[in-house]
């Protein structure tokens, strides 16, 4: 086998396990970045809780979630950012070409959310532009057309965010990239970098996180703060 068949045949059997609609709702809960049981994740997908074992197991054996054991319980989360960038650009795929995109996102979704481990949403796509127009993100010449790499000028505000860069850029994935966004079909910040600014933000108490959806929501802090420090009103 060649290495673009060996390609098909992964992506085929990639497909096929996302491609059932209780795998579907399981990986798509599981979007927010929180571990849940397969007890919780029966209830998501409306299956019986030996039929939600039989459809993880598919999962995690496609290498789409992972789990970990603590004591009798078992949690199940996505294997990695990869996964939820796949998710995020199905679901953009799945909404179809229109001339004039409308979104049909529930509000408080739209307005800002998590994708896996990262901001997305109005705020996310917001601060991606933001980033750009102060010109502290450049396309960088290592990893493909979307991904970006930081100037001098945001190395140094980002730095005074606290955000440990030198870290983030040892981590195993790309450090930063244009990730679409699948209810303003515009890029938000991904990867690494995307990831070290969402827990800064919650850190920081600019945000908080729904514990049981993807939905976040900006405190009149996050308002002050993103407004002095970016020039972003959201």
């Amino acid at each position: 086998m060649d290495v673009r068949e060996y390609a098909e045949v992964g992506v085929s059997r990639i497909a096929a396990a996302i491609g059932e609609p209780a795998r579907a709702r399981i990986l798509f809960c599981l979007m927010d970045g929180h571990a849940r049981t397969s007890t919780e994740l029966s209830v998501v997908a409306e299956v019986s809780a030996s039929t939600a074992s039989v459809h993880l197991h598919r999962l995690k054996t496609a290498h789409l979630v992972k789990v970990l054991v603590q004591g009798k319980h078992r949690f199940y989360s996505l294997t990695g950012p990869d996964v939820g960038s796949a998710l995020e650009g199905l679901t953009v795929l799945a909404g179809g070409s229109r001339d004039k995109f409308v979104p049909s996102t529930p509000s408080r979704l739209r307005a800002a959310r998590t994708c896996y481990d990262h901001l997305a949403g109005a705020v996310g796509v917001s601060l991606h532009d933001r980033f750009k127009a102060l010109g502290w993100l450049s396309a960088s010449s290592k990893r493909g057309d979307n991904a970006y790499d930081l100037t001098s000028a945001g190395t140094k505000a980002l730095e005074a965010l606290g955000i440990d860069l030198e870290a983030t850029r040892t981590l195993r994935r790309r450090f930063a990239c244009a990730c679409l966004d699948w209810s303003e079909r515009r890029p938000h910040v991904g990867g690494a970098l995307g990831a070290a600014l969402l827990k800064v933000a919650l850190k920081k108490k600019w945000l908080t996180q729904d514990l049981d959806s993807r939905a976040v929501g900006v405190t009149s802090f996050g308002r002050r703060e993103m407004l002095a420090r970016f020039g972003l009103r959201v």
